[in-house]
């Protein structure tokens, strides 16, 4: 059937297809992807979708200023991917039955109305509708009613349409049976019970998130575009600000100069469904300054989930290595009670008081933590195939550095166009089990020295000769990235069973050997 073009639609019909999703409770919970929703439809509507340009939302919608640079904030294209994922959501969910859906089509921000195809054939006796398994074979089966053997009415035709159905939905079960059994039946000598998802399949999940800053009475927008609401649902607790300047394995040292400090809890309501708590703090008040030795047991704290504990006589300063230093604790698994609350408790052990710097609640796997991507650079990235990469976060040591000049080897040269280079190291939070972190470089074959003749005469390529380090066991020794870059400029390394130390971190250290080390993209994976 031909899909409507937006011009055959209605104005009217289209204007209150955008009434019904901003109303839905999937942009009612989002007010800035429903704001952006609005801004885009309304420019449609108004005749002027020629004026809808990156620059423009990013001003009109965001708020960036007339100095705005889409090169290097991503904003717009990040919140435009949300859009497309909670669009794609609410048209699986409440809104599947709507005669129209509103798309924003890749690499465009100029909204489409469609048509949605038909459940059924008109004139078609309505049946139940089947579950989503088999509903591919029942429509299969009713598009044969065009042949000569199939002309049949009344009640005949109806029970020969559920008899086909019934076939199908059994043959399919059956298949469905047989490749299940077949994945998840474990190879020989494998001590593997059941198998996890495909590697390209551990996408983030979406649904709900939750995020908000703990003391602070204001929003704040990180590095990676993401929206960090002002402290709310708490009880108990004073809101604390700090005037320490420097909070380390951060881009956002200001995201914790504010915490919640004492004896707290929180209440915040979820749909059903399994999450990831990343829970955020830094030690901004006990340092060498302050105790004139460190920041070692001076604090200690308990944190509960719904009656259960997750950390107990925690120490954040013992957790990190040091004071003023950003550290994320990560659980899986996490749903909300009876209620629809996730209740969190924080107290503080032998006198002492709790700290929270904030709580960031993602949509989560049962069992396992979602992917971790990271590039050396300040600003997030959609790779071409569709994954999201966060800014640099977790380091300490080393600097950034960004290139003009594409690498060769790759279909993606944007995702190299970065660095981080130095001697450096960094703390990546995980949760127990084994992971596979997979190392992403760029040898930049025309980086000289010239220190040693200002006309550039004998120049010297700068070395790249450099150690890495999981928890102190050796990842790569001696590893010379301008030899191991002969026919392309690109290199990726991968390791597997890894396993976090004490503190919940996979700590990948970057040791120069000659010259320095370099990385620009690290991908943590669960096995």
């Amino acid at each position: 059937m031909a899909i409507e073009g937006p011009e055959s639609i209605d104005l009217e019909a289209q204007r209150a297809e955008l009434e019904a999703v901003l109303h839905s409770e999937y942009f009612t919970r989002a007010p800035t992807l429903a704001h952006l929703l609005s801004y885009l439809c309304e420019k449609r509507f108004s005749g002027e979708a020629n004026q809808i340009k990156e620059y423009s939302v990013g001003v009109e919608v965001f708020h960036r200023g007339s100095s705005f640079d889409q090169n290097a904030d991503s904003i717009v294209r990040v919140q435009a991917n949300r859009l497309r994922k909670s669009l794609a959501e609410y048209y699986a969910g409440a809104g599947a039955s709507n005669r129209l859906h509103i798309a924003i089509p890749l690499g465009q921000y100029v909204p489409e109305f469609k048509s949605a195809a038909p459940r059924r054939g008109e004139g078609q006796p309505a049946l139940a509708d089947p579950p989503e398994a088999s509903r591919s074979g029942i429509e299969s089966a009713r598009t044969r009613q065009a042949e000569p053997w199939f002309r049949l009415s009344g009640r005949r035709t109806w029970w020969l349409v559920a008899a086909l159905a019934l076939l199908s939905l059994g043959l399919g079960c059956a298949l469905l049976i047989l490749r299940q059994m077949k994945q998840t039946t474990p190879a020989a000598g494998s001590n593997q019970s059941s198998a996890l998802p495909a590697e390209s399949q551990l996408g983030p999940p979406m649904g709900e998130e939750v995020r908000i800053l703990a003391g602070a009475g204001r929003s704040f927008v990180d590095h990676a575009g993401k929206l960090w609401n002002a402290d709310a649902w708490f009880d108990g607790g004073t809101a604390v600000k700090s005037s320490m300047q420097n909070i380390w394995r951060t881009q956002d040292p200001g995201f914790y100069r504010t915490s919640r400090q004492g004896r707290f809890r929180y209440g915040i309501p979820l749909k059903q469904g399994i999450y990831e708590l990343r829970l955020h703090f830094a030690e901004t008040v006990y340092d060498p300054e302050s105790t004139g030795t460190g920041g070692e047991g001076s604090r200690l704290m308990t944190v509960r989930a719904n009656g259960r504990t997750l950390l107990a006589r925690f120490d954040i300063v013992a957790d990190t290595g040091a004071s003023r230093t950003a550290d994320v604790k990560v659980f899986t698994g996490m749903a909300p009670a009876p209620d629809g609350l996730l209740h969190l408790e924080f107290s503080g052990e032998e006198g002492k008081q709790a700290i929270l710097s904030a709580i960031e609640i993602l949509p989560g796997f049962r069992g396992q933590m979602r992917p971790v991507r990271l590039l050396a650079r300040q600003t997030p990235y959609y790779s071409n195939d569709s994954h999201w990469w966060s800014p640099d976060s977790y380091f300490e040591g080393g600097q950034l550095a960004a290139y003009t000049t594409p690498v060769r080897g790759t279909d993606d040269p944007e995702l190299y166009e970065t660095e981080r280079w130095g001697n450096f190291s960094y703390a990546i939070p995980v949760t127990p089990g084994k992971y596979s972190v997979t190392l992403y470089f760029a040898a930049r074959h025309g980086d000289w020295d010239q220190s040693s003749s200002p006309s550039g005469d004998n120049r010297t390529a700068v070395a790249h000769i450099f150690d890495v380090f999981c928890n102190g066991n050796a990842l790569l020794k001696n590893f010379n990235l301008t030899r191991e870059a002969r026919e392309t400029d690109v290199v990726i390394r991968k390791a597997t069973g890894l396993e976090p130390n004490a503190q919940g971190k996979l700590l990948l250290s970057f040791v120069p050997v000659e010259g320095y080390a370099t990385v620009t993209g690290i991908e943590v994976l669960p096995q």
